[in-house]
């Protein structure tokens, strides 16, 4: 995609431009970063271009554009890390934020390490995007949003409000280390949502749809993916839930439907397994290498290979190549994600998963594609399978405590299960369990396993970046519903 960006989206950074950064300036910038005594070093720029659109009552609220250029310069000495960031690329204020960030370190009174040869860092392409959505006219996108619009409101009279929105965004990094590593990647993101209200006699509810990914317009060139695809999504949850009623209480079975369920599994599971919890001691999987963390049905990765998804990355915010990581293999913890700090802490190599939201902030072990892998089970069998239960469709969000996996989730779209049918819509479900025990209860898991469309993002420690996540069909024995029924 390097090649074909055109020239109006390429970074003031950029290899051939008349300020480009190049390896000789890249090690002057280092080399000052380390002068107080520091063991490594790392700086990263970041040019990005963004843009929303939003429509609410046929009308357009919002169209909006951004660029946002900044450098970020990391320095550690063992333990200690110093960080300090400039939106100036001025030589004198990229100098000044590489010796604050070295002086935090705290290095004093060592003498600097070396400075490796710089060389490029060979990554593949798993967004190979023609032509950048930020290059098509905006006129094209707002008939986007009013062609959702207006499938939302056609799908039922009972549809009362509908809001679709756009966002839009492309960023070019550049990132030099001390141990010679320079990579350099450009990120296409997009996002498209759909929020329908429906009412009827005094009731009212919501239902969203939405997806996108690390794509062009081309995404919009599938008929699952069109803007009136989400729009009817959207309605037909609405409607659907206008005839929901009280959730019932108590353990009972409950099944996760594919794709959007895995926000469960991301939350609940996932956030304990990056390195840095573990690292600290404070995740309720530290020391769990090797031992069995679930039940044997499951298999559990970290995959930022995958083509276009929206947790896909090319490389991380550290240089390190997207890796598809295998985290839990049929039951048993294999391993855990790290960033540079995490993967010297124990012994191994980095897993691809250091990432940051932006210039302005420091890497973290970060989840990317995250999915429980699917099984053998036919679908309509472990619906058939449960006398009387939940089946979960959508999640609208939760809380989790990583140092023991408790959680609480609230679901936007679920069923009452009866005699292995789906009957009655619910409102107000809330499951209240916990990740690794969850895990373990999976006692049927479907071979329909499906990636969600690309609509999450992950928050942690004030950063937010974009993530994914799947899972098939899968049947949890028990989880405690709560409801407002004995």
């Amino acid at each position: 995609m390097t090649s074909t960006l055109p020239a109006a989206l390429r970074a003031p950074f950029a290899a051939g431009g008349s300020s480009a950064i190049d390896a000789q300036l890249a090690n002057r910038l280092l080399a000052l970063a380390l002068d107080a005594g520091g063991d490594y070093a790392d700086i990263y720029f970041e040019f990005r271009v963004s843009a929303d659109y939003s429509l609410e009552e046929e009308q357009v609220r919002t169209l909006g554009r951004g660029i946002t250029l900044g450098l970020g310069v990391r320095v550690t000495k063992g333990d200690a890390t110093g960080y300090a960031y400039t939106e100036d690329l001025a030589w004198e204020k990229m100098a000044h934020a590489a010796k604050t960030a070295g002086q935090i370190a705290m290095g004093g009174g060592h003498k600097p390490v070396g400075i490796s040869d710089i060389s490029r860092v060979e990554i593949p392409s798993f967004y190979r995007v023609p032509t950048p959505s930020l290059m098509v006219p905006a006129a094209d996108k707002l008939a986007l949003l009013r062609a959702a619009d207006k499938a939302a409101r056609a799908f039922d009279p009972r549809i009362v409000k509908v809001q679709v929105s756009f966002a839009e965004s492309i960023k070019e990094v550049l990132l030099f280390t001390s141990d010679g590593r320079m990579a350099h990647d450009v990120q296409p993101l997009l996002r498209f949502g759909v929020n329908a209200v429906a009412e009827v006699e005094g009731k009212r509810q919501s239902g969203s749809g939405g997806g996108g990914g690390r794509y062009g317009m081309d995404y919009f060139a599938q008929a699952t993916r069109d803007a009136a695809a989400h729009g009817k999504e959207a309605a037909r949850v609405a409607i659907a839930m206008l005839d929901a009623v009280e959730a019932p209480a108590g353990e009972m079975p409950v099944v996760l439907g594919p794709g959007d369920s895995g926000i469960l599994l991301h939350e609940a599971v996932g956030h304990g397994l990056e390195a840095d919890f573990n690292r600290k001691q404070t995740s309720n999987y530290s020391g769990q290498v090797g031992k069995n963390v679930a039940s044997p049905l499951c298999t559990v990765v970290d995959d930022g290979t995958i083509n276009g998804s929206r947790g896909a990355i090319n490389v991380d915010d550290e240089g390190f190549a997207g890796q598809n990581n295998v985290l839990i293999k049929d039951g048993v913890l294999v391993g855990y994600m790290h960033d540079r700090l995490s993967a010297k802490h124990f012994g191994i190599e980095p897993t691809g998963n250091g990432r940051r939201e932006s210039f302005r902030s420091m890497p973290l072990p970060r989840m990317t594609n995250t999915s429980l892998l699917g099984g053998k089970d036919n679908p309509d069998d472990i619906i058939k399978s449960v006398k009387r239960g939940i089946y979960a469709k959508r999640f609208s969000g939760g809380q989790v405590n990583i140092s023991n996996g408790d959680f609480v989730f609230s679901l936007s779209e679920s069923y009452l299960i009866e005699d292995g049918k789906l009957t009655a819509p619910l409102k107000g479900v809330n499951l209240i369990g916990n990740g690794p025990d969850v895990l373990r209860r999976v006692d049927m898991l479907g071979s329909d396993f499906q990636l969600s469309d690309g609509i999450w993002t992950c928050g942690k420690d004030g950063q937010s970046v974009p993530v994914n996540v799947g899972t098939p069909t899968v049947r949890i024995a028990s989880i405690t519903v709560g409801g407002t029924q004995a």
